[in-house]
């Protein structure tokens, strides 16, 4: 019988995804599941957007440039000069999400056994990411204790070895929601420089920045136009996950061209999706300060009706939309599994992502989960409810 590949067994389940089989099950058996697993937002996407592609009056629907096309590089640098964020749109390569963005990030500065370096709890697809391209992700570990603070430089700087090629971060964090400093970007800056290191940024979530925090990107930083890559995307800033419209941003020339060879290898970004994004540039301002409000008041409510949860530690998140949440039980894997398939309260149930996919370092985070709060504020009370009946019981 024909085998499968070792990075295919090495491949690993997204701790987001796995457990959905036994959502839609719970569902077929009439539970109603708050899903507390997923940065889906319920939020409404502009409809300026939706209304460029339902208004499109296209007869032939083409390849766009394996780049995307000039006219939305040119405005999505706009959109980045009003951050002040200065780039060429030379300097944009439209991705199917910020998910191939990364992967040609990786594809275009590493080789296989390569290693990058990672504050953990990370993304987790980055796992993925990294056994697809062949590299070895190495974790500098971060802990819920002072809020998933930036471990120490000299933390970093014991990780380096010749086959380092990256740092990465994401900022602000999935699944953390900590926010770096600009002295936090600035010391990390130092390092990429001292030992000639690329710096990948996953700024997805540059707009949700809470409690007067202003988001830095590494693109602000001078001296850094040959170490920095950004990672971008529309899926979160306008409600805009099924689009998959991402992109890549680099001022080094060669990471540009050599990551284009990707893009052309794939063809290009879909074309009404391209279209929807271009549109979505016209959001008026006041679209993202009514979201960044409601998230605010969603992520005040959630931790503070966590806290009322006896054996619940929780970081405040300074962005983004999640928080990782320590609970009283031993593997998180397994709670979660059994709120959907043996508990309901009044019909109900939460589905949560358990954090151990979120690291890479072997035996951690198996007491943690992630919640994203993109539910109404009514509907996070209600999971936060069922949650603490289901410990309750779990622990009985």
């Amino acid at each position: 019988m024909p085998i499968i590949s070792d990075k295919g067994r090495k491949m690993p389940e997204s701790p987001i995804r796995k457990l959905v089989p036994y959502a839609e099950d719970a569902k077929k058996r009439g539970i109603n599941v708050f899903h507390l697993n997923i940065g889906q937002p319920d939020i409404k996407t502009p409809q300026v957007a939706l209304d460029a592609v339902k208004n499109n009056t296209l007869e032939i629907l083409e390849y766009s440039r394996s780049e995307g096309s000039e006219e939305y590089r040119t405005k999505l640098a706009k959109y980045y000069a009003g951050r002040d964020i200065n780039v060429d749109p030379k300097e944009i390569i439209i991705t199917t999400g910020g998910s191939e963005a990364l992967m040609f990030s990786m594809g275009s500065i590493t080789d296989t056994d390569d290693e990058i370096i990672i504050p953990e709890p990370f993304y987790a697809n980055y796992n993925g990411f990294a056994t697809a391209s062949g590299v070895k992700v190495v974790p500098v570990v971060s802990k819920i204790d002072n809020n998933f603070a930036l471990p120490p430089i000299e933390d970093f700087e014991k990780l380096i070895t010749p086959k380092t090629k990256a740092i990465l971060i994401c900022n602000p964090g999935n699944p953390t929601g900590y926010m770096y400093s600009k002295e936090e970007i600035k010391k990390l800056a130092s390092i990429v420089r001292k030992h000639d290191l690329f710096l990948i940024a996953d700024e997805v979530y540059r707009e949700f920045a809470y409690d007067g925090a202003e988001h830095y990107s590494i693109l602000q930083e001078e001296g850094l136009e040959n170490n920095a890559i950004v990672i971008d995307s529309v899926s979160k800033r306008y409600s805009m996950c099924g689009a998959r419209i991402g992109c890549l941003i680099t001022r080094n020339k060669e990471v540009i061209n050599t990551a284009l060879k990707f893009a052309q290898a794939r063809l290009s970004p879909p074309s009404f999706a391209l279209i929807a994004s271009e549109a979505a540039l016209e959001t008026p301002q006041s679209y993202f300060d009514e979201v960044i409000e409601e998230y605010v008041e969603r992520r005040d409510l959630l931790i503070s009706e966590l806290h009322k949860i006896e054996g619940v530690t929780v970081a405040k998140p300074q962005g983004a939309f999640y928080c990782i949440a320590k609970l009283p039980v031993k593997n998180t894997d397994e709670f979660a599994q059994w709120l959907l398939e043996e508990f309901e309260l009044n019909g109900e149930t939460v589905m949560v992502a358990p954090a151990a996919g979120f690291y890479s370092t072997p035996g951690i985070g198996y007491d943690q989960v992630r919640i994203a709060y993109v539910l109404k504020k009514e509907n996070l009370v209600k999971a936060v409810t069922i949650l603490k009946e289901a410990l309750k019981k779990y622990n009985a």
